[in-house]
Parts: structure tokens; C-alpha cells; sequence
């Protein structure tokens, strides 16, 4: 199999500093993140300064690099704040901001430019020609457009210097609009998209109406045909790690600022030993495919497509005629630490109670079943069960956990 020189960035996403800890432990190359303004991600917990700069020495402190999202298209009135942004994130020094807006480009430049500036899919990056304009611009990295192909990424590819890097998404949600530009949301709620505030009208269920018979309300439904309209199956492309090897990509991007730690640490930790076992012999990548299969279905997702990698999507691939969403597990919560007493330290996500079967998910690729053999409150009182989301807990297990373990449950099926 033909390789690019170095192996690929798995760049994950990181909702808030407990995420980011997580996506490291479990296989990230590099996490990307949002402060609490200029970001696609409005309603994403985002990061305080706080928490941004303890999470970038964190990473720094375990290699791996971390991209800072500045990717609205900006209104004058934004310009004064980007400006204060960007000066302080000279002085916590991510590895990279991902940029979409010319202006804000330029003040990145202005400000930070010993920051690398990527642009972002935000940008409607199709063609070889405009890697090359934004190389002359001063950027590091473009992620290519999710309408390209794996063709068009190889040709572009061919097309760029070396130095030029790729980044491409592989895995999680499809926007029904142009390389995520939509304008539905403001329509609707007044909420733009374009500004981070999306609420993602692409996910309701629609009706047409025919101009000449009013209040006739056609429901949209999916037939053998597809629809192509709304609610798209999400990304995956675990199933095709060689053919992605192949196209120059530098960086796989995973989607998902908005996912909770054990769908991050799912995907993270399946995509990252896919990788590994690619590149030691497509053979091993290949005998393994039932696993990577099986981890990716245990996470929440929608149904999954390979969307525009092998050319227009064909039928009912993109779409499906329900909005609901496949889940596997539930997130109980994160191990934080563990006591010489040998009880775990974590702060509970859903309800679970003493007795139950629960499993441990290690970033090893191990998910050891143990059953919960003592609660008790953060203040030594036992408990029966856990019910208050977010309360701090102190767990003994019948079996070993260790800090940045998860903790999940099994669902019925």
C-alpha cells in the first residue's frame, strides 16, 4: 500500500476540559476546541480560559496538539472581540486556530502568527487552486469541503506542495447544506448558523404544501428512491481506513463538539487502533473489522453513509425517514482518580445503583464487566444508587479501574 511519509493525525473533537482529558487518554493526536465565543459550536460547553489553558498544557504535556476553532464569518461588530481573543490565546499557545472568515485570517495573522492558521471546511475548500491561494495567504492546513470526493482529495493532493497539509472529516454528523453553510436556522429562530447558534432545523420533520391546494400538507417521506432532503445518516469511514491512507490526507477529523465523553473516548480509541493496524499490514486492519464495527455501533449515532467519498451519494444512503438515534451504551460517568482505599473517584452522568453489571471502557481496547459493589457520596455516606446527574461519587467495583477509565452500561436491547 502506497503512504504519505508520516502517519495521519487523528484529530478529535473536545467539548470541555473533562472531554479533552479524555480524548488524549484514548488515542487523539490532537484535539480541536471552542473558547466561549467566535466558534461553530455556540451551544457546545466550550471553554473558559481558564479550563482552555489548563487543557492546552495538558496536551502539550502528553504530545499531543491542540486546534482552537475561530471559524464564524464575522460581522464588524465581532472584529473588536476576535481581536482580544486572539491576543489572548498568544499567550496560551495552541498549536493551531481554525479559521474560515478572510478578516478574521488576517487578524490571526496580525496578532498570533507564530499560530498556525488552518481554514476551515466553513470555507467551501473544493479545488487544488484554492489550497494554493491560502498557502500564499500564510495557512498551514485547509479542510477540504465534505462534497469532495476521495478522487478529488487524491487529485488535490497531487496538486499542492508537500508542505500544504489536508485535512479531511471521516467520521460523525453530515450537514444537509454546503460544507455546513445554512441558513435555515436564522430563517426559522433567528439563530444563525454562520455565527455558532445553530438549531439544527435539518433535523425536524417537514410537510410540502402544492401552491394550489393550501393547507394540503404532503408529509416528506423516504421510498425506495430516497429523498435526498433532510436528516443525514452521519459519517463513517472505519470501514475504509487503507483507501484513506492512500489519498495524502494529513489529518482524519472526527465530528462531534457537541458528544459526550464516552462517544468521544468510543470513537477515539476504535479509530485510532484502525489506524494502527493499517499501518502495520492491511491484513491485521482487516482481521480486526468485527471489532471497529462493533465499538462504532455501541456509541449513540444515526445510521451511517460513506457520503460524498465515492461520489454522489447513491440511493437512500444520505437519508432515512426517522430522527431517531441508535444508542448502545450509557454513560455513567469518568473515573477522575482513585483512592488508596482503592474506591473511584468520578462524578455521575446517568443513574446506576449498587448491585448493577456495569463495564469498564479502557483505553487499551479492553471493556472488563465488574459489577458496582458500594456507592457513597462525596462525604463517605453510602449510597443505593446514584440518581442526581453531576453529583460526585466514591465507587468500589469488583474489578481494577484506573483514572480516565469509563464507566458505561450496557442497554437492553
Amino acid at each position: 500500500m502506497e503512504k504519505r511519509g508520516r502517519k495521519p493525525e487523528l484529530l478529535i473533537p473536545a467539548s470541555s476540559l473533562e472531554v479533552l482529558k479524555t480524548a488524549v487518554a484514548f488515542g487523539a493526536d490532537a484535539v480541536y476546541i471552542g473558547g466561549e465565543a467566535f466558534g461553530l459550536r455556540a451551544k457546545a460547553k466550550n471553554f473558559s480560559p481558564e479550563d482552555m489553558r489548563e487543557g492546552i498544557a495538558f496536551a502539550h504535556a502528553h504530545g499531543v496538539r491542540v486546534h482552537v476553532t475561530a471559524n464564524i464569518l464575522a460581522h464588524d461588530r465581532d472584529l473588536e472581540g476576535i481581536r482580544t481573543y486572539f491576543q489572548e490565546l498568544r499567550d496560551m499557545k495552541p498549536d493551531a486556530l481554525i479559521i474560515a472568515d478572510p478578516g478574521v485570517f488576517m487578524l490571526a495573522k496580525e496578532i498570533c502568527p507564530e499560530i498556525e492558521r488552518h481554514i476551515s471546511t466553513q470555507a467551501n475548500n473544493t479545488n487544488y487552486l484554492t489550497w494554493q491561494f491560502w498557502r500564499e495567504q500564510g495557512a498551514k492546513r485547509v479542510v477540504s469541503a465534505r462534497e469532495l470526493s476521495l478522487a478529488e482529495l487524491r487529485e488535490i493532493r497531487a496538486q499542492i506542495p508537500e508542505d500544504m497539509e489536508m485535512e479531511t472529516f471521516i467520521h460523525g454528523a453530515m450537514c444537509i447544506s454546503y460544507s455546513g453553510r445554512c441558513l435555515l436556522s436564522n430563517y426559522f429562530t433567528g439563530r444563525d448558523a454562520n455565527q455558532g447558534a445553530c438549531t439544527h432545523p435539518c433535523r425536524w420533520k417537514y410537510a410540502v404544501m402544492e401552491e394550489s391546494r393550501p393547507g394540503e400538507y404532503l408529509p416528506v417521506y423516504e421510498n425506495e428512491r430516497g429523498t435526498f432532503i433532510f436528516n443525514s445518516k452521519d459519517l463513517c469511514m472505519i470501514e475504509h481506513i487503507p483507501e484513506l491512507l492512500e489519498s495524502g490526507i494529513d489529518s482524519f477529523k472526527i465530528e462531534g463538539r457537541m458528544k459526550t465523553a464516552l462517544y468521544v473516548a468510543t470513537v477515539a480509541r476504535t479509530y485510532r487502533k484502525a489506524i494502527d493496524d493499517c499501518l502495520e499490514s492491511e491484513e491485521l486492519y482487516r482481521s480486526h473489522m468485527g471489532w471497529y464495527k462493533e465499538q462504532i455501533a455501541a456509541c449513540t449515532y444515526r445510521e451511517f453513509t460513506t457520503g460524498f467519498f465515492y461520489g454522489r451519494p447513491d440511493e437512500n444512503a444520505q437519508i432515512y425517514d426517522s430522527n431517531t438515534y441508535r444508542k448502545g451504551y450509557t454513560y455513567l460517568g469518568i473515573v477522575n482518580g482513585v483512592t488508596p482505599e482503592g474506591y473511584l473517584c468520578t462524578e455521575q452522568r446517568n443513574k446506576f445503583s449498587v448491585g448493577e453489571r456495569i463495564e469498564i471502557m479502557k483505553p487499551d481496547g479492553r471493556n472488563p464487566e465488574v459489577t458496582v459493589e458500594e456507592i457513597r457520596s462525596e462525604e463517605g455516606e453510602l449510597m443505593e444508587s446514584a440518581p442526581h446527574p453531576q453529583q460526585k461519587l466514591l465507587v468500589r467495583l469488583s474489578g481494577q479501574a484506573d483514572r480516565y477509565d469509563i464507566l458505561r452500561r450496557k442497554d437492553s436491547d
